[in-house]
Protein backbone atom coordinates (compact mmCIF):
# COMPACT_ATOMS: atom_id res chain seq x y z
CA UNK A 1 0.00 0.00 0.00
CA UNK A 2 1.40 3.36 -0.74
CA UNK A 3 2.05 5.64 2.35
CA UNK A 4 4.19 8.54 3.26
CA UNK A 5 5.25 9.79 6.26
CA UNK A 6 6.32 13.49 7.64
CA UNK A 7 7.24 13.97 10.67
CA UNK A 8 7.57 17.73 12.77
CA UNK A 9 8.38 17.72 16.55
CA UNK A 10 6.13 15.61 18.42
CA UNK A 11 4.03 14.98 15.42
CA UNK A 12 3.95 12.03 12.21
CA UNK A 13 1.09 12.57 9.88
CA UNK A 14 0.85 9.31 7.47
CA UNK A 15 -0.63 9.34 3.93
CA UNK A 16 -2.39 7.03 2.31
CA UNK A 17 -2.28 7.19 -1.37
CA UNK A 18 -5.00 4.53 -2.05
CA UNK A 19 -8.44 4.88 -2.98
CA UNK A 20 -9.34 1.56 -0.40
CA UNK A 21 -8.36 -0.13 2.78
CA UNK A 22 -10.56 -3.66 2.82
CA UNK A 23 -9.42 -7.38 2.61
CA UNK A 24 -7.24 -7.31 -0.28
CA UNK A 25 -4.62 -5.02 1.01
CA UNK A 26 -5.42 -4.98 4.91
CA UNK A 27 -1.80 -7.03 5.72
CA UNK A 28 0.56 -5.03 3.55
CA UNK A 29 -1.24 -1.44 5.16
CA UNK A 30 -0.90 -3.18 8.41
CA UNK A 31 2.56 -3.91 8.11
CA UNK A 32 3.32 -0.69 6.02
CA UNK A 33 1.97 0.96 9.25
CA UNK A 34 4.19 -0.61 11.77
CA UNK A 35 6.92 -0.28 9.50
CA UNK A 36 6.52 3.83 9.85
CA UNK A 37 5.77 3.46 13.47
CA UNK A 38 8.42 1.74 14.68
CA UNK A 39 10.23 5.41 15.83
CA UNK A 40 7.09 7.36 15.88
CA UNK A 41 6.71 10.23 17.91
CA UNK A 42 3.83 10.28 20.46
CA UNK A 43 1.42 11.41 18.08
CA UNK A 44 0.47 9.87 14.80
CA UNK A 45 -2.01 11.13 12.89
CA UNK A 46 -3.53 9.14 9.61
CA UNK A 47 -4.53 10.80 6.53
CA UNK A 48 -7.30 9.21 5.15
CA UNK A 49 -8.50 12.03 2.78
CA UNK A 50 -7.26 9.11 -0.53
CA UNK A 51 -9.88 7.05 0.62
CA UNK A 52 -13.42 6.38 -0.30
CA UNK A 53 -13.59 3.19 1.05
CA UNK A 54 -12.91 1.08 4.03
CA UNK A 55 -14.15 -2.31 5.00
CA UNK A 56 -13.66 -4.30 8.42
CA UNK A 57 -10.49 -5.77 7.60
CA UNK A 58 -9.40 -1.92 7.53
CA UNK A 59 -11.24 -1.12 10.12
CA UNK A 60 -9.23 -3.94 12.24
CA UNK A 61 -5.79 -3.31 10.60
CA UNK A 62 -6.43 0.51 11.86
CA UNK A 63 -7.33 -0.72 15.45
CA UNK A 64 -4.15 -2.91 15.53
CA UNK A 65 -2.44 0.03 14.36
CA UNK A 66 -3.72 2.08 17.07
CA UNK A 67 -3.07 -0.84 19.68
CA UNK A 68 0.88 -1.29 18.64
CA UNK A 69 0.83 2.43 19.08
CA UNK A 70 -0.41 2.17 22.93
CA UNK A 71 -0.34 3.25 25.08
CA UNK A 72 2.98 5.43 25.04
CA UNK A 73 1.54 6.93 21.20
CA UNK A 74 -1.92 8.33 20.06
CA UNK A 75 -3.48 7.77 16.77
CA UNK A 76 -5.87 10.15 15.38
CA UNK A 77 -7.43 9.98 12.13
CA UNK A 78 -7.96 12.98 9.44
CA UNK A 79 -9.32 13.31 6.62
CA UNK A 80 -12.25 11.02 6.39
CA UNK A 81 -14.78 10.94 3.67
CA UNK A 82 -18.44 10.88 4.25
CA UNK A 83 -18.37 6.84 3.83
CA UNK A 84 -15.30 6.29 5.95
CA UNK A 85 -16.73 8.38 8.78
CA UNK A 86 -19.78 6.53 8.50
CA UNK A 87 -18.00 3.38 9.08
CA UNK A 88 -16.35 4.47 11.90
CA UNK A 89 -19.59 5.79 13.35
CA UNK A 90 -21.86 3.06 12.83
CA UNK A 91 -18.90 0.78 14.42
CA UNK A 92 -18.83 3.03 17.59
CA UNK A 93 -15.09 3.62 16.62
CA UNK A 94 -15.90 7.36 17.09
CA UNK A 95 -15.77 6.99 20.60
CA UNK A 96 -12.30 5.32 20.31
CA UNK A 97 -10.54 7.22 17.95
CA UNK A 98 -10.64 11.13 17.33
CA UNK A 99 -11.64 11.88 14.37
CA UNK A 100 -11.27 14.73 11.61
CA UNK A 101 -12.66 15.74 8.69
CA UNK A 102 -9.74 17.73 7.74
CA UNK A 103 -6.20 17.47 7.98
CA UNK A 104 -5.74 20.80 8.79
CA UNK A 105 -7.97 20.55 11.86
CA UNK A 106 -6.12 17.02 13.10
CA UNK A 107 -2.88 18.70 13.45
CA UNK A 108 -4.01 21.80 15.22
CA UNK A 109 -6.00 20.09 17.78
CA UNK A 110 -3.03 17.76 18.12
CA UNK A 111 -0.44 20.46 18.44
CA UNK A 112 -2.70 22.44 20.87
CA UNK A 113 -2.73 18.91 23.14
CA UNK A 114 0.76 18.44 22.54
CA UNK A 115 1.76 21.63 23.74
CA UNK A 116 -0.42 21.76 26.75
CA UNK A 117 -0.12 18.02 27.29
Amino acid sequence: MELSSETEGRICVISVAAPRIDMAGALAFKDDMRRLTVAAPEVVILDLGAVSFIDSSGLGAIVAIMKHLAPERELVLAGLTPHVEKVFRLTRMDSVFRLFSRLEDARAAVQTSVAGG
